[in-house]
């Protein structure tokens, strides 16, 4: 059996990438607001800041900074994806596996999770966050892509309008000079 080792430390900043199960599936675009309310909703019961978030049709990065002494991410994680899940109608093909456990078709068991180590990696992380709809084809600007903290973060002067639409240095690296 795998052992997964998570690095958890209270009070951190972390990037995650969570991904539906079927990934050709736009379950998370198609079914935003029920998203929102699930994250709203765990962030009543178990705060967390929202550094940067993208949601993508199948698959969503984030980085959450965590509240000083707690490092109990999955509990979040399992919040939001149980929310979303009751939320959905029962509309997903199940494999004998997850009927025999009694689970829902609609998300990939496991996620990435990265702790961010410094100022450097911080940037390099929200970079990447926001340039992901660029980078999968959906739109040609990032600013043109509504599902993302981007445009919060314009608003607070973090990046210009134009940030990588069509920068190619951007979206080869995911950073910007």
């Amino acid at each position: 059996m795998p052992d997964y080792r998570r690095n958890r430390v209270p009070g951190g900043t972390y990037f995650f990438t969570v991904n539906l199960l079927e990934r050709n599936r736009s379950l998370l675009t198609d079914n935003i607001e029920l998203l929102r309310n699930a994250v709203r909703t765990t962030r009543r019961n178990k705060p967390f800041h929202i550094d940067a978030w993208v949601v993508l049709p199948d698959h969503m990065h984030c980085i959450w900074t965590l509240p000083e002494g707690d490092a109990d991410y999955a509990a979040r994680w399992k919040a939001i994806k149980i929310a979303f899940s009751k939320a959905l109608p029962h509309t997903e093909s199940l494999s004998a596996v997850r009927l025999a456990k009694g689970e829902r078709g609609i998300w990939q068991r496991r996620y990435w999770e990265h702790t961010i180590r410094d100022e450097r990696d911080y940037a390099a992380h929200m970079d990447y966050v926001h340039i992901n709809p660029v980078k999968h084809g959906h739109v040609a600007r990032v600013a043109d892509w509504p599902y993302s903290s981007f445009h919060r973060l314009l608003v607070a002067g973090v990046y210009a309008p134009d940030w990588a639409g069509g920068n190619d240095e951007v979206l080869a690296t995911g950073e910007h000079s």
